[in-house]
């Protein structure tokens, strides 16, 4: 992943020293399970414990030679073991050291992930309790609806991101396993105790039914809710960009001293995050068809995945784990403008109430089309002729409602009264 789309914790995941590092503790544990069974004498398996970490440059200068990454990793790391060196790697294949130490890296990132998912939902959890009491225009298809609020709306964000979060336990579950099962997964040169030592001192899961490789649908289910957190991400944001046009102004992105929107129109404040987030997320939609495809390997395996993942994997956690952390820092700056969205229900003309006018004609008595004739015909003349929709329906002859039911019609309180339910959720719902 490039700098600017990168994390420093989520780089130290992927980077090479730690790729190395992981791969000499399969190693390691490999030899003292061997130990452990009888098979390795124990001087091997000290002599691999205390082995030093595998230098990066040399490793790269000597797959220069070898043409192959793991040989000239197990070359180095021979080497660097004094007593037993014949030890190291016996029994295995390639894939039994790549996916094991895989199934800790994906861990590892994917443990990163739900720590910043969790952040950004106590964020939005937060926000929404601050502003459950924002009346704003509710907008269908882009127009006018009915009356809400900025606090339901992050809501029903909180409770995604909730969903997003159990998604992605099941799936960081589902990508943390290991294999020590040979060649094509019978275990002919390694008994499964040696795979039980190895994985339950890495705490992973054993594959139960591995070929060469882990089947990919784990990895495949992973980066597919990846992307599904990024979708979500962009939904907030794509409504975050609506909400900041100059048109409607009723939040924006927090603009910071010194920080420039436009190089030519000095007025300019743009929504540069969300637009930002909303990119990413198409990015991420990429890594997770990437990932189905990688799912249908020749016969035991073949390495048509491999170059892939050497991609998807750390690109795809890497720009979620920025998405987030940038998301984060997004709600949590987020400039609401109360005043700004009073003047928008204001500019509505009083059309967005007309619905309880709809149910008050229906409760007196009357049949509802006739109602809904009523209120739309002046509904509709608001629309054409100015004016307000509750000052034409007490100028028509056929309403049958008093002043004062009627002007109990046009209330915020009517249609938030009841939503105060969703708040008692959310204030029960955790991570």
């Amino acid at each position: 992943m490039i700098d600017r789309y990168s994390t420093e914790q989520m780089s130290a995941v992927w980077s090479n020293a730690r790729k190395l590092a992981v791969w000499k503790e399969v190693e390691t544990l490999v030899v003292e399970a061997w130990a452990d069974i009888g098979v390795a004498p124990e001087s091997a398996a000290t002599a691999a414990r205390n082995a030093p970490e595998v230098d990066p440059v040399a490793w790269l200068k000597r797959e220069a030679v070898t043409h192959h990454d793991v040989a000239a990793f197990v070359d180095l790391l021979a080497e660097s073991v004094i007593d037993g060196a014949e030890w190291v790697h016996f029994g295995l294949t390639s894939s039994d050291v790549l996916d094991t130490a895989g199934g800790v890296l994906l861990k590892e990132s994917g443990e990163l992930l739900l720590t910043a998912l969790s952040d950004l939902y106590d964020t939005v959890k937060d926000r929404s309790f601050e502003l459950k009491d924002a009346a704003t225009v509710g907008r269908t298809h882009g127009i006018w609806a009915e009356p809400t609020s900025f606090g339901l709306k992050l809501a029903n964000w909180a409770f995604e991101l909730q969903r997003d979060h159990e998604r992605l336990v099941d799936a960081v579950a589902g990508v943390s396993f290991g294999k020590i099962s040979g060649a094509v997964g019978t275990y002919a040169h390694t008994p499964p105790s040696v795979e039980q030592y190895v994985c339950s001192r890495l705490g992973l899961g054993i594959e139960p039914a591995s070929t060469q490789v882990i089947p990919r649908d784990r990895h495949a289910h992973f980066l597919s809710v990846i992307a599904g957190v990024g979708a979500s991400i962009e939904r907030f944001a794509t409504e975050i960009r609506h909400l900041q046009r100059s048109e409607v102004g009723e939040a924006r992105e927090a603009f910071q001293s010194g920080q420039k929107g436009s190089s030519s129109m000095p007025h300019k404040r743009n929504p540069i995050a969300s637009e930002n987030l909303t990119g990413i997320a198409r990015v991420l939609r990429g890594y997770a068809s990437a990932g189905l495809e990688n799912v249908a390997l020749w016969h035991e395996r073949d390495i048509s995945h491999s170059s892939v993942e050497r991609i998807v994997l750390p690109d795809a956690t890497s720009l979620l784990h920025y998405a987030l952390l940038r998301a984060n820092r997004l709600i949590a700056g987020l400039v609401v403008d109360r005043d700004r969205m009073a003047q928008n229900l204001a500019s509505t003309r009083g059309l967005v109430y007309s619905q309880a006018v709809l149910l008050e004609l229906i409760d007196a008595g009357m049949k509802r089309d006739d109602a809904y004739r009523i209120v739309q015909r002046n509904a509709m003349k608001t629309w054409d002729s100015g004016g307000t929709l509750r000052d034409h329906l007490r100028d028509d002859p056929e309403l049958t409602l008093s002043a004062e039911v009627l002007d109990a019609c046009f209330t915020n309180a009517r249609f938030l009264e009841n939503a105060e339910i969703v708040f008692q959720r959310l204030e029960d719902s955790s991570l």
